[in-house]
């Protein structure tokens, strides 16, 4: 049997509100305690920085750095973020950072001391997956944000989609501007559009497959899951082409695009493409759309959701990802905050959670290592500082 990925030790230093933190871990849950506005969900948010993007809260990385944690009276002109970790290839040491305030549109990263060449390096040794309340508005909220749900969620098992995803946004931003400047050269506009067709088409593709896979494991799971089964599809992008070859919805598309000029140019954006895809989730027992749900039920839709991709994610890698459950259990009744935190465990997975109340994860038992977490300092619960 594969080895748990998990962290071993995480060091911050100019971290939010962590002047400097270093904390030994193991490979059980870490369940993280304390006040609003201690810093529960900025060691979560470090932690999601060994991935690419820009974590959680997708925040600029001039927002990262804390102020006033420099030397003396001075402000910090960085931070960084290292963790050791059993990975997926092995043991390994990553770190990530930037070094000022005029570098913050990039950051870096070392695996094993060495600069990685790109951010999707990180996907070699590990996967995170993580739930928020700035998400419990997920179904209720925009396609956009639904579309870099679901990215996420293919990303973890297919890391060459950001790759794809990133290169169809820079094409189709070069034709956007060259329709508004007026500058119909139908040379550069078809190859724009060419590559637009190809990039797209394989983002949808990839997109589609992962809906499917979930889908099914969704539903062979439904009689015995504890949380509501969702039914999920995509739409807005070339449904009536969904069982054509890859090279007829590449025609399609690229048509699509060369048609659409006159009327692109006119509102200044693309119209048309997977860049205006949605996810679709509906409440299976009930037969409802996830937006019309109560919020108790969507919240519960979202966790089944989560924890659904994550038993993909194992099934298909070998590995579970690390998930990081913000606030997970505030809103759980005693006998689903049990069943969530079995349900963690039987993915063999390692899980950061936080809370307010230590009473909340009682059910987890020996299986978590419980810190508080207070003013910049984290501790293990009832004991001495870790460092």
């Amino acid at each position: 049997m594969a080895a748990r990925v998990h962290i071993e030790k995480l060091k911050l230093a100019g971290f939010r509100n962590y002047a400097s933190l270093s904390l030994d871990l193991d490979e059980r849950h870490v369940v993280l305690t304390g006040d609003n506005g201690a810093g529960k969900t900025n060691l979560m948010e470090a932690v999601s920085l060994l991935t690419p993007g820009r974590g959680m809260r997708r925040a600029p990385y001039g927002d990262l750095i804390k102020s006033g944690s420099g030397a003396g009276s001075e402000p910090a002109t960085g931070f960084s973020v290292f963790a050791r970790l059993e990975g997926m290839a092995g043991p390994v040491d990553i770190g990530t950072g930037v070094d000022g305030v005029e570098e913050s549109g990039s950051r870096r990263v070392r695996i094993n001391g060495a600069p990685a060449r790109t951010t999707d390096e990180l996907l070699e040794h590990l996967r995170l997956l993580w739930l928020t309340p700035a998400m419990d508005g997920l179904f209720t909220g925009s396609a956009g944000d639904r579309r870099r749900f679901l990215d996420r969620l293919v990303l973890s098992v297919d890391p060459a989609h950001g790759g794809r995803a990133l290169n169809y946004e820079r094409a189709m931003r070069s034709r956007n501007r060259l329709l508004s400047e007026g500058r119909s050269d139908p040379t550069w506009l078809d190859g724009l559009e060419a590559q637009m067709a190809e990039l797209g088409v394989a983002m949808a593709m990839a997109r589609n497959e992962v809906v499917s896979l979930l889908s099914n494991l969704i539903e062979s799971n439904a009689e015995h899951s504890v949380f509501p089964a969702a039914t999920v599809r995509l739409e807005g992008f070339l449904e009536d082409e969904s069982l054509a070859s890859a090279s007829d919805m590449e025609a399609a598309f690229a048509n699509m695009l060369e048609t659409g000029r006159r009327r692109d140019a006119a509102a200044g954006r693309t119209l048309s493409g997977p860049h205006r895809s949605d996810l679709i989730v509906h409440h299976r027992a009930k037969g409802m759309p996830a937006a019309l749900s109560s919020t108790g039920e969507q919240k519960a839709l979202l966790i089944g959701l989560v924890l659904g991709h994550a038993q993909l994610v194992r099934a298909m890698t070998g590995h579970a990802p690390i998930l990081l459950l913000d606030e997970i259990a505030a809103h759980l009744d005693e006998g689903r905050r049990a069943a969530l935190f079995d349900l963690i465990e039987a993915l063999e997975c390692q899980a950061f959670m936080t809370g307010t109340d230590v009473s909340m994860f009682a059910s987890l038992g020996p299986r978590g290592q419980i810190f508080s977490v207070a003013g910049g300092q984290v501790t293990p619960h009832g004991n001495a500082s870790a460092g």
